[in-house]
């Protein structure tokens, strides 16, 4: 009203419902004296409007700017509203249903390491006979683990680090050194895609482009080998293949990683005893793991099918469709974790979906690094060491000794009891306890005695310095836990036993029984100094 009376002529009484209001001008207007009658009409009319208006819900008609009962009103009034709209932190995404993680999940473990990685390690570890250890190995590290992570990540409710923070702050390390491995598989898994775009566009044609050698990428030494045993009977040692040359004429590599399914490593093996058996030669020159076994040997065999091109796209459609969601599970597992060290940064108002911008722009940018002439040297590098069973592997003995051994296997079993309302079978928390462990550790020192370096289509060895840099990939994880651990040693004061005591304690933020308030207690009986720090947590 005060603003409505800086227009008005001094001296000009405006009577509303709730009574008069004077108005008093520092500085007169003549001009509209002589309509002061109806500029009266209108003022009470708007006055009126403006004490009926309700101030929640209604627009503010004040004068941005102004002065009003001792509050100045904003020059935009609805900018502080989405100030704090834009500080407010928002509150951390959940599951919005059981099927929609179970689903996530299976898009994560179902991927495409079958397509090259099962079939070329069964056959070279004894063909049929492998399937023995597989089994042991399932049963004894495989579920075990994923039950433990699982487990892990629904318990805490958080990422990939903060978990293990809560959990055990002295081996937050875990939490680093996977989400190390999940930026390097970040940084050449979206390569896999991209190949296997390249061959889905490349197979809408009556004619695939790998089928033949009369296309303008083609050499001299380009030779249908499904033709020679029954035109040339032989086979030269420079002669390539039209798929070979398609693969070294294409911008990108492609790359297959996690695993499909048995009924892929069996379409494999037919594949692979099909080529040997036409070229005359043993299986073990045309087994082989890696981008060839699945974009040469693949797509070799869909040439000789009848309506080649239908089969084609469905193939390559497949390896998108089972590597595209494996790759938003590790874009969306490493923005979770930063999100979750960080929440008062990035869980507010569209800062989670720029974080994932840049998670995805810094990516595509190291990828590029991969889409040269020399870029599958670098892509092998990353293969073999970067994301490798040895990272892995050192990775899962720490998570089962620090849930098991430090943590403990009884407490967390009563974790798990809390949460869905019974207890696994115990063989689950013996194979925490012993057998995974035992059996981790017994497999990493074998990969380590039995290194052998890196080479490439088995003809290219990496030189000294390669094979230095395929290391740094692997340390570059690995190196994270026992680094973590001897800072957090030496950053906090007291004794050795007083420091192992605070940093082997939970904290007090986790998920605690029902009803009391107070964290779930261990009532296993492990090692003595583990047992007795435990006991002050």
């Amino acid at each position: 009203m005060h603003a409505l009376c800086a227009l008005l002529p001094a001296g000009i009484s405006v009577r509303s419902k709730r009574g008069t209001v004077q108005c008093v001008c520092t500085r007169p207007l003549p001009s509209l004296a002589s309509h002061s009658p109806n500029f009266c009409l209108v003022a009470w009319l708007v006055l009126n409007i403006m004490e009926e208006t309700p101030s929640e819900g209604g627009m503010d008609y004040r004068v941005p700017g102004a002065v009003s009962n001792g509050e100045t009103v904003p020059a935009y009034p609805g900018m502080e509203k989405e100030k704090e709209e834009e500080d407010q932190t928002l509150e951390r995404g959940q599951w919005n249903n059981k099927l929609e993680y179970v689903l996530s999940v299976a898009g994560e473990i179902i991927g495409l390491g079958n397509v090259w990685r099962f079939p070329y390690l069964c056959y070279k570890n004894g063909g049929g006979a492998f399937f023995i250890p597989y089994l042991i190995f399932l049963f004894t590290c495989g579920i075990p683990v994923f039950f433990l992570e699982t487990a892990l990540g629904q318990y805490t409710s958080q990422g990939g680090v903060t978990a293990w923070r809560r959990i055990c702050p002295l081996f937050e390390g875990i939490g680093y050194a996977s989400q190390v491995i999940v930026v390097l598989l970040n940084f050449y898994y979206i390569i896999v895609l991209a190949w296997a775009l390249f061959y889905l566009f490349s197979s809408f044609t009556i004619d695939l482009p790998w089928g033949s050698c009369d296309h303008e990428w083609n050499t001299g030494n380009c030779m249908e080998l499904q033709k020679a045993n029954s035109t040339l009977n032989v086979t030269s040692e420079n002669a390539t293949s039209p798929v070979i040359e398609f693969w070294e004429d294409c911008v990108a590599l492609c790359f297959l990683n996690s695993g499909t399914s048995f009924v892929a490593g069996f379409a494999i093996f037919s594949i692979l005893g099909f080529m040997a058996g036409e070229q005359g030669v043993p299986i073990a020159e045309v087994a082989e793991s890696g981008p060839g076994l699945a974009f040469i040997a693949y797509p070799r065999a869909v040439v000789m099918l009848p309506f080649s091109p239908l089969w084609a796209c469905f193939f390559f459609l497949m390896v998108v469709l089972l590597g595209l969601d494996s790759q938003f599970v590790c874009v969306e597992s490493l923005v979770t974790a930063l999100v979750d060290m960080y929440p008062t940064i990035f869980r507010k108002k569209n800062r989670r979906e720029t974080l994932i911008l840049l998670v995805s722009v810094l990516s595509y940018l190291v990828g590029l690094v991969m889409l040269t002439e020399g870029g599958m040297y670098v892509f092998q590098l990353f293969d073999y060491y970067a994301a490798s069973g040895m990272c892995l592997l050192f990775v899962a003995i720490f998570e089962t000794l620090c849930i098991a051994w430090v943590y403990g296997a009884e407490r967390f079993y009563d974790n798990i009891e809390d949460m869905i309302g019974y207890r696994p079978w115990p063989i689950i928390k013996y194979c925490w306890l012993f057998i995974t462990p035992a059996v981790c550790m017994a497999t990493f020192l074998f990969s380590l005695i039995k290194y052998t370096p890196l080479t490439y289509n088995k003809k290219y060895v990496y030189p000294w310095w390669g094979d230095t840099l395929g290391w740094l990939l692997a340390l570059s994880s690995m190196v994270c836990i026992p680094l973590w651990i001897v800072y957090k040693l030496s950053t906090i004061k007291g004794s050795l036993r007083e420091r192992l005591r605070q940093l082997t304690c939970p904290l007090e933020d986790l998920p605690s029984m029902p009803g009391t308030g107070q964290p779930l207690p261990s009532t296993r009986a492990g090692l003595l100094m583990l047992t007795e720090l435990e006991s002050h947590c």
